[in-house]
């Protein structure tokens, strides 16, 4: 499904002469095509599934994070400029992210629903919330608030 939407968006793009647009679909389609090169060799021929491809457009956009923050303080705005506008066409693939408090009770969720008892069950935890939020939580900031939760138990 996500594969086709990115289809569709690339040719649109293209007939609006959207450039910026259409690189960056182009990106996201070409790391795609990678993973699912490197999913054949484990067997898997149908390719990554959409909820991998949410993964890789997280990953993407934390990586230009990362580049804003650098091209920030190195002083090149303009750099800057173009990775923010990249972040927002990856994320115009996403589904909705979930907000704090949300993020909050899907945690509460993941934990009551694993039986977690303690820090040994982080992995358990954080498991759950990939396989059902995938793509909708910033899992970087979720597995701190995963850790303090699971400390108090």
């Amino acid at each position: 499904m996500l594969r086709e939407e990115l289809r569709s968006a690339l040719k649109e793009a293209m007939i609006s002469k959207e450039e910026n647009k259409v690189s960056t679909i182009r990106l996201i389609i070409a790391a795609i095509k990678d993973r699912d090169i490197a999913a054949r060799s484990t067997g898997n021929l149908e390719g990554i599934s959409d909820t991998d491809i949410l993964v890789l457009l997280q990953s993407m956009i934390k990586q230009r994070n990362d580049s804003v923050e650098m091209y920030t303080k190195g002083g090149r705005k303009d750099l800057a400029d173009n990775e923010k506008a990249e972040i927002e066409i990856i994320r115009a693939f996403m589904p909705h992210q979930l907000g704090e408090e949300e993020t909050f009770s899907a945690i509460k969720e993941a934990i009551s629903s694993t039986e977690a008892t303690g820090l040994k069950d982080m992995g358990k935890v954080m498991s759950f919330l990939r396989e059902k939020y995938a793509g909708q939580i910033d899992f970087s900031t979720a597995s701190v608030k995963v850790k303090e939760q699971l400390a108090q138990l």
